[in-house]
């Protein structure tokens, strides 16, 4: 008698007869094959020492960092904007986020459709009376609809617990190909191009990749300067401060002189320097060379102690009261990954970061496995809700996965497969991402389009579980989903508007003003930039 297989626990690389032997390392990544692995950033002058607050900038560096250089003191201002990159093909459509017909989530599918979506006739969403709006399987506490028993759901609540009633969602049904990095899904440029940068860094990424993440970000889009810098764990971020040479050596008030001074002898230096450029490149090499020295005196100003960075100190995110335990944080890697992540976001020291989570690849015949993999990610997705709301801050969070799978029908029984379909293999018709966007104030509004409709999904799926293709300039086009994704994120801040525009996005592909109207989910919940 053979023995009952029992799924892949989140951790185990995915081996399986119908899946191909990893060859490279997005194999690898995709299949639980390679986890992330950390490199401290090297030492610069930008060294820290002492435990001491604040020193105070002299007034000349002072208003050259405000004027001259415009190096603000909080990043770019924008909403913190953190990507889930889940490597493999992940299912998001149906047995997590519900995804339906034209009219919207609550327009459901053929039984057959969420079949194909891995579930089963008896657990397909249903509204048992319209005169009460009572349902079945559907679960709206996060604004955008659920199915109930949806493991990333279960996730997300369980660590978003008060984030949860000011959190609202849009899905949109969009095919990707599968298991490839070559889906160019994520929008951190975008983001960038849209305002977000941080005190330390533009963007990061746990991966060493031009996006940052698994897939690729969109050719169009991709700016060399603000190439994104790898953070997966704790010592990368306290790493970013760290020079060593300096610590032990100089009070900070010491050290924040040294950097002035070093500007002042500098800017002499510059104004002798004899670069045979006409005056206008002239002006851009020196305002460059002047500004690189008044940053590095603006850092060692506010950043007197590197334990201000580290994630493990930060009783919000790792403790008894963190959004992760310190067991947690000291033995998932998952869990650290997203932790260092959220802590320079959230905080402003970066403006956007992706968090690549691998194994989604996990068509192995049963349904224990993702379901085991789709709880994790929730409750990364969830903790980074919670510890925002601990923050008093808002935030964007992107899902996206390259492809997705489908079920033959046959269920799994087992605890963790919940009488489910099996994920029998690749489909990347059923493929879909979301987004969710959490407010301290108050919960997003949707806006609301001339015919009363709104845009809580965009596009839509065919009755059979596939993407209408037609449904949405993005539902089979992944470049047009980043730009819509970085829509939606300029009009959380009331610029939407500015989107075609010469200075933004003027090669757009979504269309005039009304066409990306209908693109867009909610209404503004800051004026231009977060404020004070």
């Amino acid at each position: 008698m053979s023995k009952k297989f029992k799924g892949f626990q989140p951790d185990e690389a995915l081996r399986h007869p119908d899946m191909h032997k990893p060859v490279s390392r997005r194999d690898m990544l995709a299949q639980g094959f390679r986890a992330g692995i950390g490199t401290v950033v090297g030492g610069s002058l930008l060294a820290l020492a002492g435990n001491k607050s604040y020193a105070d900038l002299s007034a000349d560096i002072a208003a050259l960092r405000t004027g001259y250089c415009d190096i603000p003191d909080a990043g770019g201002g924008k909403i913190p904007f953190i990507c889930f990159d889940l490597a493999g093909g992940a299912n998001f459509a149906g047995s997590n986020v519900l995804v339906g017909g034209r009219g919207g989530q609550l327009d459901f599918l053929s039984t057959a459709g969420y079949s194909k979506q891995g579930l089963p006739g008896d657990m397909v969403p249903s509204i048992t009376n319209p005169d009460t709006n009572t349902n079945d399987f559907v679960d709206t506490r996060l604004g955008l609809a659920f199915h109930s028993d949806s493991a990333l759901l279960r996730g997300i609540t369980e660590r978003a617990v008060t984030a949860m009633a000011t959190t609202n969602g849009a899905v949109i049904a969009a095919r990707s190909e599968n298991d490839t990095g070559n889906n160019p899904h994520n929008p951190m440029y975008g983001i960038n191009k849209a305002g977000a940068f941080g005190d330390l860094l533009a963007l990061v990424g746990s991966r060493s990749s031009d996006s940052g993440g698994n897939s690729m970000a969109p050719a169009a889009m991709i700016d060399a300067a603000v190439r994104p810098t790898k953070v997966d764990r704790r010592s990368d971020v306290t790493g970013l401060v760290d020079t060593g040479d300096l610590v032990g050596l100089l009070s900070q008030q010491e050290t924040v002189g040294v950097m002035e001074s070093m500007y002042r002898i500098s800017d002499k230096k510059i104004q002798k320097l004899d670069t045979g450029l006409n005056t206008a490149e002239r002006e851009a090499v020196e305002k460059t060379l002047r500004c690189s020295y008044v940053k590095a005196a603006h850092l060692a100003n506010k950043f007197g102690n590197p334990a201000a960075l580290d994630p493990a100190e930060d009783l919000d995110l790792v403790g008894p009261d963190g959004v992760f335990t310190a067991l947690e944080f000291a033995t998932d890697g998952e869990f650290q990954k997203t932790a260092s992540i959220a802590k320079l976001v959230i905080e402003g020291y970066a403006g956007a970061g992706t968090v690549t989570m691998g194994g989604y690849d996990y068509h192995t015949g049963d349904r224990a496995t993702g379901e085991r993999r789709d709880l994790r990610a929730g409750r990364c997705i969830g903790a980074v809700l919670e510890y925002a709301a601990k923050k008093g801050k808002p935030v964007m969070i992107y899902v996206c996965s390259d492809g997705s799978v489908f079920s033959n029908g046959m269920l799994d029984n087992s605890m963790d497969g919940a009488g489910k379909g099996v994920w029998t293999g690749d489909n990347q018709q059923t493929a879909s991402a979301f987004f969710l966007v959490y407010n301290p104030g108050s919960r997003p509004q949707l806006r609301t389009n001339p015919d009363g409709s709104n845009n809580q999904q965009i596009g839509y799926m065919r009755a059979s579980g596939d993407v209408e293709t037609a449904s949405s300039p993005c539902a089979n086009n992944v470049n047009l989903l980043v730009e819509t994704v970085v829509l939606n994120y300029m009009a959380l801040h009331g610029q939407e508007g500015d989107f075609a525009t010469a200075n933004y996005f003027p090669s757009q592909g979504l269309g005039n003003a009304s066409a990306r109207d209908l693109l867009t989910s909610f209404e503004p919940i800051v004026s231009g930039t977060i404020p004070n």
